[in-house]
């Protein structure tokens, strides 16, 4: 079976195939993808369901957050992709994602990548890897100057902590540097996309 993933930006128009990637349990215990999108204090006062609703609004509102990953026609992946406005979580002065300066939480030229899905068959078959490349296209073709990521290092983590924000060992074979270190296992990483 071909394990070759397409990748397109999620528009209104694939709402559906988004909802069917997430599944009736909405992929990580029903969030949604909401997580960097809302404080945690009216997030987590939230339904599974209200969850879904905000993302579905969000996503027919556009820009596109992000985008799906095909196999054979069917979605398979997601990674949350875009400015870091977008997902205003990911700026919090709390974070170990927190940007470098503060400005940048509103630069559209600086961007995040916040999430990667994939379904669980799929996973462990080094597909992240195409997941981020595709990602890295995106934010270019966006007009991104950086993108940024938080990813986990394996080495540093217990193995309970679910990887929805990526392996260090991807973003390091893609090019990303880090550029802060604010908790050990989560470097703050970059890429430079005018290079």
């Amino acid at each position: 079976m071909d394990n070759a993933l397409q990748f397109a930006p999620v528009t209104a128009d694939r709402w559906r195939d988004f909802e069917q990637l997430f599944g009736p349990q909405g992929a990580f215990c029903g969030c949604w993808c909401a997580a960097l999108r809302l404080p945690h204090a009216i997030r987590t006062k939230m339904s599974a369901a209200e969850r879904k609703d905000f993302i579905k609004n969000r996503i027919e509102t556009g820009p596109p957050p992000g985008i799906l990953g095909y196999r054979e026609g069917a979605p398979v992946a997601w990674v949350q992709v875009g400015p870091r406005h977008d997902v205003p979580q990911f700026n919090s002065p709390r974070t170990v994602s927190r940007p470098l300066e503060d400005r940048e939480a509103e630069d559209e030229t600086v961007w995040a990548l916040s999430c990667l899905f994939l379904l669980s068959p799929l996973r462990g078959k080094g597909l992240s890897r195409s997941m981020l490349a595709a990602a890295i296209d995106h934010a270019r073709a966006g007009g991104a100057r950086y993108l940024d990521a938080c990813p986990i290092d394996h080495a540093k983590q217990s193995k309970s902590v679910v990887l929805c924000t990526g392996s260090t060992a991807i973003f390091d074979a893609a090019g990303f540097e880090i550029v802060a270190r604010r908790k050990d296992g989560r470097p703050l990483m970059r890429l430079d996309l005018m290079q």
